[in-house]
């Protein structure tokens, strides 16, 4: 198959980017990786008539860092962000999902925002976006304004994103210190779209009883899932086999997987069981100096 014609437009500058989505509207797609877009084009399942390519815009692609976290820009390369050394040193849980998303080739062209953006619920950095709290900075020609991840993601391929806006940078807080984090998921051939997933951090107190955690599932929902019930019951709680097991269990309750032609709904919970075992259980290892 081959796209529907259109119109290509390679500005240099965001504001000349942006002056071109609102001249045309609802009629134009941003092309950032294209891993996504372009193959749907291809089939046709859409057919903007205006194509608005962001790879010139060098502003839009850096890792920067500050006492409180980093800062990536929207064109950032996942590749790039895999390779990073501030990546893996400031944000290890988002280092450990890097190398599950798609193929290096895929990870080669794609980019952090365009995955953002795209909202796939099946997609591993809506899960670690909402995971670690991040924020999302986004322009347009009127301004600039910020959302949390939290708010960001809406429905499945819909995201709080407006007419004539462009998100900008991704905002990605450090996690505190006494922390364990880890990143799982299941899927049939490595590379292909998880049956499941959960992004999983644990804070533990000074006396060593969990602080707060967080449990954030792919593909077990219509976007990125907080199973707000499990971290809720885990904050209190001395790390231990049986409390992860039962986070796993109360975890398998709270998400509402739609199922595939690969796995029943039923088969799906049943990962996020075991999935959220294995990753607390990860988490607590590190926590004890064991690099799990």
């Amino acid at each position: 198959m081959k796209p529907a014609p259109f119109q290509f437009i390679a500005p240099d500058t965001l504001e000349e980017a942006l002056e071109a989505l609102e001249t045309y509207g609802s009629d134009a797609k941003l092309l950032a990786g294209g891993q996504s877009l372009i193959p749907a084009m291809n089939f046709r399942l859409t057919q903007p008539a205006v194509l608005i390519d962001l790879n010139r815009i060098a502003s839009l692609s850096y890792i920067t860092e500050d006492p409180d976290g980093l800062q990536i820009g929207a064109m950032t390369r996942q590749r790039a962000v895999e390779r990073s050394a501030r990546v893996a040193e400031r944000l290890p849980l988002l280092h450990e999902a890097m190398p599950h998303i798609a193929h290096v080739q895929i990870r080669n062209r794609g980019t952090i925002g365009g995955s953002l953006a795209h909202a796939d619920p099946a997609a591993e950095l809506p899960v670690i976006a909402l995971a670690l709290d991040a924020r999302l900075h986004i322009r347009s020609r009127t301004g600039r304004r910020t959302v949390a991840a939290a708010d960001f993601f809406q429905f499945m391929f819909s995201t709080d994103l407006g007419p004539g806006e462009i998100l900008e940078e991704i905002e990605f807080p450090a996690l505190p210190e006494r922390t364990g984090w880890a990143f799982e998921e299941f899927a049939r051939r490595k590379g292909d779209y998880a049956l499941a997933g959960v992004a999983a951090w644990i804070r533990l107190d000074d006396g060593n009883v969990i602080h707060s955690a967080r449990l954030v599932y792919l593909n077990l929902g219509v976007g990125p899932v907080r199973a707000v019930e499990a971290e809720t019951a885990l904050a209190g709680q001395t790390p231990s086999p049986d409390v992860f097991r039962n986070a796993g269990v109360s975890a398998a309750a709270e998400v509402e997987p739609l199922g595939n032609v690969h796995a029943t709904p039923e088969y799906q919970r049943h990962l996020a069981a075991v999935l959220t075992e294995r990753a607390l259980a990860r988490a607590a290892a590190r926590l004890n100096g064991n690099p799990a």
